[in-house]
């Protein structure tokens, strides 16, 4: 079983290098904007027969958002980079990463609801302010977010680095003297390592989420925008978060594919090989997710 994992995290590894180096990935954005292009005309009839009261018009809606969101999903994108170098990068659960895929997803969903909403009743701005807002400024945080994400994993990798060797060299002296978090004495002197990676996990998770979400799908501005302006505000919002959970479809793939091609790569490795080499993991997908964000906002 380990070797089908290890030659199964290598297969997909050099499989994503190879796709990437023949420009498969342009070809798949290409594909991908042309179904958007193609869903918008099924999308504005669903929307049409929402205002007209028709039966099942709801449903038809909610399904054309969702494989709207799918679609868009499968084109380039700042959350699925994110959540698979990571996935990548880190040694993570896989339904703890599933379910932050899921929550930046439908989060972004939010975030594209409330810019509308707060733009439309309470700053009077029309769509041209609300979509350049999204595409320059938020756009621009997002990945300044996400490259501070980057950084932070480099960060952590390297310190990981220096803790391993420090450890390598010098953990069998002084066996007496180490009591961890708790000596017996009643109290705890410090965090244990399960409370310190529990909190790490939940602010990773919240600058995730956070990155992903703060630049919303313009597929959904332009949906809630225009059933704003048609008095049905309602099917807009519920599109919305349609789309979100459409593009969760494909952002927890991603999240699971990281996964398994990084335990399949590890899985040939002892456990004292594995610890060595996770923070290395960490420093090379830290430095690829701030080195993809650093060339998005035009900084190389």
């Amino acid at each position: 079983m380990r070797r089908v994992l290890t030659l199964g995290g290598i297969a997909v590894a050099l499989g994503l290098a190879l796709v990437w180096a023949l420009g498969g990935f342009d070809a798949l954005g290409r594909m991908a904007a042309e179904a958007q292009r193609a869903m918008q005309a099924p999308l504005a009839g669903a929307v049409r027969a929402v205002k007209a009261g028709e039966p099942a018009a709801w449903a038809g809606l909610l399904a054309v958002c969702f494989g709207y969101g799918v679609v868009h999903a499968a084109g380039p994108g700042h959350g699925k980079f994110v959540i698979g170098g990571y996935g990548v990068a880190r040694r993570v659960p896989v339904l703890r990463l599933s379910v932050v895929a899921l929550a930046a997803s439908l989060a972004q969903a939010a975030v594209a609801v409330a810019l509308v909403y707060a733009g439309a009743l309470l700053l009077g701005w029309g769509r041209e302010r609300m979509v350049g807002l999204a595409e320059g400024t938020l756009a621009v945080a997002s990945w300044g977010a996400i490259g501070a994400i980057g950084l932070w994993l480099v960060w952590r990798g390297v310190r990981g680095v220096l803790r391993t060797g420090q450890g390598h060299h010098h953990g069998h002296h002084h066996h007496h003297h180490d009591h961890g978090a708790e000596c017996g004495c009643g109290h705890a002197h410090g965090p244990s390592a399960a409370q310190v990676a529990e909190a790490t996990g939940w602010r990773d998770t919240l600058a995730l989420v956070g990155g992903v979400a703060v630049r919303p799908c313009s597929g959904a501005l332009f949906l809630l925008i225009l059933t704003f302006q048609m008095g049905i505000g309602a099917a807009g919002v519920a599109g919305a978060f349609a789309m979100g959970l459409g593009v969760a479809v494909v952002t927890v793939a991603v999240a699971v594919l990281a996964v398994w091609s990084r335990e399949g790569a590890l899985a040939g490795f002892g456990e004292a090989r594995v610890w060595r080499a996770l923070p290395w993991l960490e420093i090379a997908g830290g430095a690829v997710i701030a080195a993809f964000a650093a060339g998005m906002m035009g900084l190389v």
